[in-house]
C-alpha cells in the first residue's frame, strides 16, 4: 500500500512538472516571437521604441522648441484645460461658465468626449462618463463639429493636429502656407508653433473660451502666468496665446505609459495575458495593423483613405453635419488636393475602450466592429471610389479567433487604468469641472 502511494505521488509529479515545463516553453515562445517581431519592426532594433515615457520625463516627450515643458507651465495648463469659469462667451447666459476643454476631452472617456459628437457650448449633463451630455432644450445652434471629438492621449506624438492635419506649421504643413488665411482659423499657423501649440490657441477662440482679468484673481493663476512666461513682458503674458501654450503644455504630459503593454515594454513579461500576446503579435504580424499604428502612441502621421462613413450617416440625430461638409474629406479638405480626399489621420490606440464611439463619424461601436471592418476591407462609404481607397485597405483572412485576440490586445494591453493622475483635485476657481451646469453638478454630485 505504501509502495503503491509512493508510485503513484510520484507519477503524479512527473505529469505536474511536465505540464508546467510546457507551459513556460509556450510563454516564452509567445515572449520570443513578440519581442522578435517589435524589434524587427523598430527603426533602432529595440522595443524601446515603443516605449511611452512617464509624464515628468521631459527629456523623452517631443516638444515645440518655442513651448518648452516646464512644471509650472504643466501645472497652469492642466487648470486651464479642465476650467469651466473661461467659458464667460458662449451664446447663452445662462449656461456661462460651464463648460470646457475637458467637456470634450476628459479623462473618463480616455480623453475624448464620451459620446458620439462632442458637444460644448450650448450641452448640459454627464452622466458617468460623459455619455449623458446633450443639447439644451431650445438651444439654437449648439457648439458640435461634424467629426468625432479626437483624443488627446499621446498627442506630443503627432506635430499636425485634427482629422485632417491642419494645425501646425512644421512637419507635414511646412509648404502650405498658402491655406494660412487670416479670415480663417488656419492663421494660427502663422505663429509658427507645431500642431498641439496651434490647436490649442485656435480651440479657446472656436469653443469661445477666453482669459479674462477675473480669471486672474482667482487662486494661483496669476502666479503661475508669471512662473511660465518670465521670458514675456506682461502686455503678452495673460494672453489666448499664451493660455494656449500652456494647456499644449500639460497635454504633452498626458502619456498612457501605466498601460499593460507598457509595462510588458519595460521587462514585466507578466503585465501582458496569453490572448493579449497572441494578439499583439497578430497586431504587428498578419493583421498588419503597425503599418500604420506605430511608435510610443501606436499611431502615425499617415492619412488613409479607409471608406468609413462619415457621421452625417449615423443613424442617431446629429448636429451641425451635412454631406457635403468639406470635412467629409479629411486631408483633402484641408490641402485642397483631389488626391488627399477622404483620407484621415492615423489616431492613437491607447484607451479606445473609454468611449463607445470609432472612426472619424462615430459609425463604428466596438473595437472588434472596426477590426472586422479592416479584415474583410469592404468600404461602407460609397461615396469613395475603389480608386481612392488606400493601398493597405486589403482583406487580410483573419480567423474569428484572431479577430478576438487583436481585439483583447487593443481592449486590455492598451488600456491605462491611472488616467485621472492627470485631472486636478479641484480649480482655482473652485467650480466643478468638466461641465458646471447644473445637470452636470448633478450628475457628478459637485456643488
Amino acid at each position: 500500500m505504501t509502495y503503491y502511494k509512493i508510485g503513484l505521488c510520484l507519477i503524479l509529479g512527473i505529469i505536474l512538472l511536465s505540464s508546467c515545463t510546457n507551459a513556460d516553453d509556450s510563454n516564452q515562445n509567445l515572449d520570443s516571437n513578440l519581442i522578435d517581431l517589435l524589434k524587427a519592426q523598430s527603426p533602432s532594433g529595440n522595443i524601446s521604441y515603443y516605449e511611452l515615457p512617464a509624464s515628468k520625463d521631459f527629456d523623452r516627450i517631443p516638444q515645440d522648441p518655442k513651448n518648452p515643458l516646464t512644471l509650472q507651465k504643466i501645472a497652469l495648463g492642466g487648470f486651464l484645460f479642465h476650467e469651466t469659469a473661461l467659458s464667460t462667451e458662449g451664446k447663452d447666459p445662462t449656461l456661462s461658465q460651464t463648460y470646457s476643454c475637458a467637456t470634450c476631452h476628459h479623462s473618463e472617456a480616455g480623453f475624448q468626449s464620451g459620446i458620439l459628437q462632442g458637444l460644448g457650448d450650448g450641452g448640459t449633463g454627464f452622466g458617468l462618463r460623459g455619455e449623458l451630455r446633450t443639447v439644451k432644450s431650445n438651444f439654437a445652434d449648439p457648439d458640435a463639429k461634424p467629426l468625432k471629438s479626437p483624443s488627446v492621449l499621446n498627442g506630443a506624438w503627432q506635430p499636425n493636429q485634427m482629422w485632417n492635419g491642419q494645425f501646425g506649421s512644421s512637419h507635414l504643413n511646412a509648404s502650405t502656407q498658402s491655406l494660412w488665411l487670416k479670415d480663417t482659423e488656419l492663421k494660427i499657423n502663422n505663429l509658427g508653433y507645431q500642431g498641439l501649440e496651434s490647436r490649442a490657441i485656435a480651440g479657446l477662440k472656436m469653443h469661445r473660451l477666453k482669459i479674462s482679468e477675473n480669471i486672474l484673481t482667482m487662486g494661483a493663476y496669476k502666479k503661475l502666468f508669471d512662473e511660465s512666461f518670465a521670458e514675456f513682458p506682461k502686455i503678452m503674458r495673460y494672453t489666448e496665446e499664451m493660455t494656449g501654450l500652456a494647456i499644449a503644455a500639460y497635454i504633452r504630459t498626458l502619456t498612457s505609459n501605466e498601460a499593460p503593454f507598457q509595462k510588458y515594454l519595460r521587462g514585466n513579461v507578466t503585465a501582458l495575458s496569453d490572448e493579449e500576446k497572441n494578439g499583439a503579435i497578430l497586431f504587428f504580424g498578419k493583421a498588419k495593423c503597425s503599418n500604420c499604428h506605430t511608435g510610443p502612441a501606436l499611431n502615425s502621421m499617415q492619412f488613409n483613405a479607409l471608406g468609413m462613413k462619415d457621421m452625417v450617416d449615423c443613424p442617431e440625430p446629429t448636429i451641425n453635419t451635412k454631406q457635403n461638409d468639406p470635412a467629409n474629406l479629411g486631408r483633402g479638405g484641408f490641402t485642397k488636393i483631389s488626391s488627399d480626399n477622404f483620407k484621415f489621420k492615423v489616431p492613437q490606440l491607447y484607451n479606445l475602450a473609454d468611449s463607445p464611439y470609432y472612426g472619424h463619424g462615430s459609425s463604428f461601436r466596438t473595437i472588434k466592429n472596426v477590426i472586422k471592418y479592416k479584415n474583410l476591407a469592404i468600404p461602407e462609404n460609397n461615396n469613395i471610389s475603389k480608386e481612392q481607397l488606400d493601398p493597405f485597405f486589403k482583406p487580410l483572412s483573419l480567423t474569428e479567433e484572431e479577430i478576438n485576440a487583436i481585439n483583447t490586445f487593443i481592449t486590455k494591453a492598451l488600456y491605462d487604468p491611472n488616467l485621472s493622475r492627470f485631472v486636478p483635485q479641484k480649480l482655482p476657481s473652485g467650480l466643478c469641472f468638466p461641465n458646471a451646469d447644473l445637470q452636470s453638478r448633478r450628475d457628478m454630485d459637485c456643488f
